[in-house]
């Protein structure tokens, strides 16, 4: 495709490239882990700095062309890819740099949570990162960001010590708890409502390796019981076990896996591993011990791969009665089984989660005891009404249980998701905020928090 005079002057500001279609990358530059995002933006900037993210916003707004800001791909709906937009694509920017005296990691905003790990690895330290290490440091940090180490250390918006930040009006701030403490505050679970953040500053924690899996396998129809041990010992887990639930179908039949992931000194391991071994007679027990990065790596292409159909519905729960057991078991069916069915799984926070007061932070629900999310993945579009369908069936059949939801997993509910996630309260006071940094709502292919100017964009 040719290129206009326009998008050349653009070209020329930049230390990065612009794409459009016809390039040779702009295909690979425009898929998402999601599948089913198949859309074609107009233009692809692929910035190398803040500069860059300055020269591509402003020509966003200059030519009133959407505005998608990508980083690791991983929104279920694809916010990062607009259809004849323009997309800030920042993933040329991956550097992580260690101060291992210090304990601080300076994340440039387009790095994946491997690069975060792997970074801190040879010094024993790590902060905070999801399960997933092709997910994007800034989609996660921005929403949150739960994983093995929040119960011992906070999620990782809780371990953010600063932000650098392009704003909508083209400026590059700081923000930390003296700087712009009302920016530092928003971002930290904010989403992406407020700005493009370029460097993550994040305070680091010493790993002790090894990790332990210890999972427990039951049938379906024997799992109710044994969940009910799990919860008990969920409510009461020392603070280096994050227990987990998961739901699936193995070689077409249903499984459940009740255990827990350890990460730090195995004080108290022996008495959680016996009390997990308290809770039912299990078709099998796997322990397995693996070094923090295999373990954070352990999904990356298997449950979670690239290039599968995806959908989920997610929520948190602050208590799980055994009706809520009962309807995670169910499946959103008559009795748990099915083909084409979502797998499941549920998440123990609590810990250093619940230690931040929830008015510190943007991120709420710090009372949540478990997070529920019910995933849906496939590769035929043949297959997309069916398998949506099915996963909403399951998140209805949790819903009345639940307290909230996780920013980072909502996919299509809209602003009643964001209500959801974020409270009445809270989101006057995010509403606020986003009147201040990003009035016009420039930021807005996200889960929205809606400026009240009359010019922001619905």
């Amino acid at each position: 495709m040719s290129r206009s005079p326009e998008v050349t002057t653009l070209q020329d500001q930049l230390g990065g490239v612009v794409l459009v279609e016809g390039d040779e990358d702009y295909d690979r530059a425009r898929r998402v882990w999601n599948a089913m995002v198949d859309r074609r933006p107009r233009l692809i900037v692929r910035c190398t700095g803040p500069d860059d993210v300055v020269s591509a916003i402003r020509y966003a707004r200059e030519h009133d062309l959407e505005l998608g800001i990508r980083c690791g791909g991983h929104s279920i709906v694809g916010h990062a890819i607009p259809d004849d937009g323009l997309v800030v694509d920042l993933t040329p920017m991956n550097q992580v740099t260690v101060d291992p005296a210090r304990r601080r990691a300076w994340v440039e905003g387009g790095a994946l949570l491997g690069a975060l790990d792997q970074a801190g690895e040879p010094h024993g330290l790590a902060t905070t990162a999801g399960n997933v290490s092709h997910t994007g440091v800034g989609g996660l940090t921005l929403g949150g960001g739960m994983g093995w180490l929040a119960r011992q250390h906070g999620l990782t918006c809780d371990n953010v010590l600063s932000f650098e930040v392009v704003t909508a009006d083209g400026r590059i701030v700081r923000a930390s708890e003296t700087e712009h403490p009302d920016l530092y505050w928003g971002l930290r679970g904010g989403g992406g409502n407020f700005g493009v953040v370029t460097t993550f500053e994040f305070q680091l924690h010493p790993i002790v390796d090894p990790t332990v899996q210890a999972l427990l396998t039951f049938p379906l129809d024997r799992a109710a019981d044994a969940f009910r041990g799990w919860r008990e010992l969920a409510l009461t887990a020392p603070r280096q076990a994050t227990p987990t639930a998961w739901l699936g179908d193995v070689d077409g039949v249903p499984q459940v896996v009740l255990g827990f992931v350890w990460v730090g000194p195995l004080t108290g391991y022996d008495e959680l591993l016996a009390s997990l071994r308290s809770i039912g007679r299990p078709l099998a027990e796997q322990v397995r011990r693996s070094s923090y990065l295999e373990l954070q790596q352990q999904d990356d292409y298997d449950l979670e791969a690239p290039a599968q159909r995806r959908y989920w519905k997610g929520q948190y729960c602050t208590e799980l009665p055994d009706d809520a057991i009962a309807a995670f078991l169910g499946r959103g069916t008559a009795d748990g089984t099915g083909a084409g069915l979502p797998y499941a799984s549920f998440q123990v926070y609590g810990g250093a989660i619940a230690d931040v007061p929830d008015e510190a932070t943007a991120f709420s629900q710090r009372d949540t005891f478990v997070e529920f999310v019910a995933a849906a993945r496939w590769t035929d579009p043949a297959e997309d009404e069916e398998r949506i369908a099915a996963a909403r069936r399951y998140g209805a059949a949790m819903a009345p249980f639940a307290s909230g939801v996780y920013v980072n997993a909502l996919t299509d509910e809209g602003a009643a998701g964001v209500q959801q996630a974020y409270g009445s309260a809270k989101l006057v006071r995010l509403q606020a905020l986003k009147d201040t940094w990003d009035p016009d709502n420039v930021f807005h292919l996200n889960h929205n928090i809606a400026p009240t100017s009359a010019a922001a964009v619905s």
